[in-house]
């Protein structure tokens, strides 16, 4: 009987909701309006921003923003409100073999009809006022604190040593001794600054937390962006350089491994190996081989030419190693590769096994150095190879002998962890830097402190009058 009682009551409200249904009453609200916020601006930076940033403004195009985007290039105005068939930007992203992305994959169709719709229904900006950007290249950060140092690195040369800064990077003079430039992207964080062998480029990769990782390769000669590539949706670590200067190694945030053209910015390979953040990868000498480290344990080797995975460096035997790996560093003249981490002991390996695995073997071990104060974030060889320094949240980074493991010199007088270290060319002196945004120079053979500074201009905060 209750089953027919519900019945009853449930046949004349499908009766009401056929029949509002068939009148139109039941139509619900159309389609959402386009939101530049939410919907453009992402697509805008994922594919357009590499090429039109304040850093680097092909055909004097921004579309950092929706100001700039309405100001539009050196051929006029993109966007007509109201009319997408007129609207250049609509032309360049259309068609069965779209002008724009260039050398990249097209936008999908569904995003160009977002572009298109937004466009139709009038341009409009909702950007939150929160979410408008005021820092580009002729505007850079204005900082009342130093920043937390998370890379350093010496040109080639021995006269430039680059620091990164929060959404920049500053060069400096060698010697501490003055600001040269500074190099505002679009990463709020640079992870990782690396130079090719030749000087001729400085790439720093790093990125925006969950949102998109970033590779900038900059013309050391003129200051000037040659190519940023967003790559992913997270932050990109632990950067270097085939030693022909023409391929770029970096590990990510979410677990991958990349490869990237010097030349033209691009990704050649994607590499998913690791179960966990992937925080730093490295060339053989050749340039045949990559090695990356990440939190799940692991150094592992693999095919740089196409990804393949070829072996684990380090043992898979749990307990072995005590804790994630947080860098590799390849030694400059030997296929050997420093890494370190949570357990605080810094490791060298060599890269190809000459035993046959046994289990809980670690075979590739060439040695441990000593235990560090605290978890391992950062190393660099001297240039000839024959220096290695570690440092990390122990803030007393260390320089050791390459070949058997004694150490020379403790860095005393950073405040807290250290995120960076750099040799310079010569190899006599070594910069530190770290959570309390001092850099730091070093004679590298008695532990003695040179120069210090604070690599950004700082001005005083000033007291609200509310």
């Amino acid at each position: 009987m209750q089953t027919f009682r519900s019945l009853a009551r449930l046949v004349p409200a499908l009766v009401l909701l056929a029949a509002a249904a068939s009148s139109g009453l039941a139509d619900g609200p159309g389609p959402k309006p386009m939101s530049f916020d939410r919907d453009v601006h992402p697509i805008l930076q994922r594919k357009c921003q590499g090429c039109h940033q304040p850093a680097k403004a092909n055909g004097k195009l921004v579309l950092t923003s929706f100001e700039s985007l309405q100001k539009g290039g050196e051929g006029g105005e993109v966007v007509v409100p109201g009319s997408p068939d007129e609207s250049t930007i609509v032309e360049q992203i259309s068609g069965a073999k779209p002008a724009m992305p260039k050398n990249a994959p097209p936008l999908s169709p569904a995003e160009v009809e977002t572009v298109k719709r937004w466009i139709a229904e009038g341009a409009k900006d909702d950007t939150p006022p929160a979410a408008k950007d005021p820092i580009d290249q002729g505007h850079p950060p204005i900082y009342q604190a130093a920043p937390v140092i998370s890379s350093l690195a010496f040109s080639p040369d021995g006269k430039t040593l680059a620091v990164s800064g929060y959404r920049e990077v500053l060069l400096h003079k060698a010697d501490g001794s003055g600001l040269v430039a500074r190099l505002v992207g679009q990463s709020h964080r640079i992870e990782s600054l690396a130079y090719a062998l030749d000087g001729k480029t400085l790439a720093a990769v790093g990125g925006a937390p969950a949102r998109f990782g970033e590779a900038q390769f900059w013309n050391t000669e003129t200051n000037q962006l040659r190519h940023s590539e967003l790559l992913g949706y997270d932050v990109l670590y632990g950067a270097h350089f085939s030693n022909d200067g023409t391929l770029l190694a970096c590990g990510g945030a979410d677990k991958s491994a990349r490869i990237l053209d010097v030349a033209t910015g691009k990704l050649k390979v994607k590499i998913e190996q690791h179960d966990d953040w992937c925080l730093g990868a490295d060339f053989s000498l050749d340039g045949k081989h990559l090695v990356t480290a990440g939190r799940d344990r692991h150094l592992k080797l693999m095919e740089s030419a196409t990804g393949s995975f070829i072996d684990n460096i380090t043992s898979i035997t749990p307990g072995v190693l005590g804790g994630p790996l947080y860098l590799v560093v390849r030694h400059p003249a030997r296929d050997e590769f420093l890494t370190g981490g949570e357990d605080g002991i810094p490791k060298l390996y060599q890269m190809l096994r000459t035993k046959a695995r046994q289990i809980g073997d670690d075979a590739n071990l060439v040695r441990n150095f000593e235990k560090q104060l605290g978890r391992i974030t950062c190393a660099a060889f001297a240039k000839d190879g024959s220096k290695v320094v570690v440092g990390g949240f122990g803030g007393e980074p260390r320089v050791y002998k390459s070949d058997d493991g004694a150490r020379i010199a403790a860095l005393k007088g950073n405040t807290g962890p250290v995120f960076a270290v750099a040799f310079n060319p010569a190899g006599d002196r070594v910069a530190t830097g770290g959570l309390d945004g001092q850099v730091r120079i070093f004679d590298a053979a008695s532990g003695k402190l040179v120069t210090s500074f604070i690599p950004v201009p700082l001005q005083p905060a000033v007291a609200s009058t509310k």
